[in-house]
């Protein structure tokens, strides 16, 4: 198991975490602007990185 890959997945889910969070703060706010798509690049790219991280985490257990 490589444990430095699986920390730095760890740290760009939170990274991309933290932008979706900004993202969807922005939004609340009214800026028109922001409706580009940018949401849905961010939850994908974060729900691929989770899927990637559980399949490190199950094969460990194993």
């Amino acid at each position: 198991m490589n444990y430095i890959y699986l920390h730095r997945l760890y740290a760009k889910r939170a990274e991309l975490e933290a932008k979706l969070e900004l993202y969807d703060a922005r939004n609340c706010f009214g800026d028109e602007d922001i409706n580009d798509g940018t949401d849905l690049d961010l939850r994908s790219r974060i729900d691929e990185i989770s899927f990637e991280i559980e399949t490190l985490e199950h094969s460990r257990a194993q």
